[in-house]
């Protein structure tokens, strides 16, 4: 195995619903975390809440709510904690918790249940026998952010600062605003702050995440669009090699935004849209705020700035009143709009949603549907991956042998690589199997 350091030098330019299980050494916290990158973030804070508040060999899920479906996977994985830890304490937390209290309150695998804004407090984790077993307030009075300063993450290749919470808008199928509360933003000056400490810590990689990101600002002195943020992060931090987006809303693209994705290098090639569907009435009845005309425009003009960009995009199948032709325009919008990763959902209705009470798609339609969207996302990441080969480029190890490029395409390294994940290292390109491309190391 080849030994790098966490800062390698570049022969070239530093160029819903994700799944995560801590896994401790005994007689410490298992955190389980469900759902987006922003309780990835809000996961590393609780733990360490939990460490100063003195607790050992609990289990804490942080759980989605994002779907039905989720809902039902945190149950589960509540259910699986208790098998499988039976003396330790579970604690359930998250958007789901939040939503919810009192059904994960009435399983008796659960001992105590903490809101999205409890969660975040250290004064939360002291549990005493006088403790109330829910503490779950109402997150739509809450009007700022606290800031967390975290550590790099030890198990993680790269690094998630919260730059901002909650959502202003009423997408008829999401629950989340009700889970989160109101928009609000971290300051610049706050964030840029943290990305310094993490970069002096040896962290390559930053991801900015948040529930709505390009509402970022909206709260603040001055309202500065979410390109402001991320200028400063690049000008007052040189040293940093990658800062990446996460899921931001197409519509929303400001001209700040759109510069830096044109000109900064640092500034991963790669965004991760929330599209959703292809077809106008669709689009309406969703209450997005986007055409599929806005779609496709957006991508042109951010592939005319930036011609090695990428696109990952969220796509649900068999959204209410969806028919055959409807779901077809969603289904060309992966070429029209030139996406190389789909994150596909079948419509699971939520309750408390406007969607949840309109005329429903037959569940077996929409997985078929959703099936159908899969396989042109697979011939889309085939076509982004091709492209690639005989190529070099700059990949951040993930595991041993495992990394992605700045595009985020995924990369199989012919030579492991030993030490913590973070470290980039310069490939040459020499494959791919549909999936994964192969990488040389140079």
């Amino acid at each position: 195995m080849r030994r790098l350091l966490a800062f390698t030098p570049l022969r070239a330019h530093f160029a819903k619903t994700m799944n995560a299980t801590i896994k401790p050494s005994p007689r410490e916290n298992k955190i389980i975390t469900l759902g987006c990158r922003l309780n990835t973030f809000e996961s590393e804070v609780m733990g360490r809440h939990a460490r100063g508040a003195g607790l050992d060999d609990a289990v804490i899920v942080n759980t989605c709510a994002v779907t039905g479906e989720a809902v039902r996977s945190a149950r589960q994985a509540i259910r699986r904690a208790r098998r499988e830890n039976p003396g330790a304490k579970v604690i359930v937390t998250g958007c789901a918790a939040q939503v919810e209290p009192g059904m994960f309150a009435a399983m008796d695998e659960v001992d105590h249940v903490l809101g999205n804004t409890e969660k975040m407090s250290g004064s939360s984790w002291h549990f005493t026998p006088d403790t109330p077993r829910v503490q779950v307030g109402d997150i739509q009075t809450m009007s700022a952010i606290s800031t967390h300063n975290i550590e790099k993450f030890s198990h993680r290749a790269r690094t998630y600062v919260e730059v901002q919470n909650g959502c202003d808008h009423r997408c008829t199928f999401c629950i989340i605003p009700f889970g989160r509360g109101p928009s609000r933003s971290v300051p610049a000056t706050d964030v840029v702050a943290q990305v310094r400490k993490l970069v002096a810590d040896g962290v390559c990689e930053v991801v900015l995440s948040g529930v709505d990101m390009t509402s970022w600002g909206a709260d603040l002195p001055g309202a500065p669009p979410l390109g402001v943020l991320v200028k400063s992060i690049l000008k007052g931090v040189p040293e940093l090699p990658r800062l990446r987006l996460s899921s931001i809303d197409a519509i929303m693209i400001d001209a700040d935004l759109m510069d830096c994705i044109g000109d900064e290098e640092r500034l991963t090639p790669y965004l991760h849209l929330s599209l959703q569907a292809g077809d106008n009435m669709i689009l309406k009845r969703m209450k997005r705020r986007h055409s599929r005309e806005d779609a496709i425009e957006l991508c042109s003009r951010l592939k005319a700035a930036r011609p090695d960009i990428a696109f990952g995009a969220d796509l649900i199948a068999g959204f209410p009143t969806e028919t055959d032709a409807m779901f077809e325009n969603s289904l060309k919008l992966v070429e029209e709009c030139g996406l190389s990763y789909l994150h596909v959902f079948p419509f699971s209705p939520r309750e408390g949603t406007p969607a949840a009470r309109m005329p429903q798609v037959p569940h077996t339609i929409a997985k078929e549907r959703a099936a159908r969207l899969r396989e042109a996302g697979v011939k889309a990441l085939t076509r982004h991956l091709t492209r690639h080969v005989g190529k070099t480029g700059d990949v951040l190890v993930e595991k041993e042998d495992f990394g992605r490029l700045a595009d985020f395409s995924p990369v199989k390294l012919t030579t492991a690589i030993e030490g913590q994940p973070g470290t980039i290292v310069p490939v040459k390109l020499i494959g791919h199997d549909g999936t994964t491309l192969n990488g040389q190391m140079i």
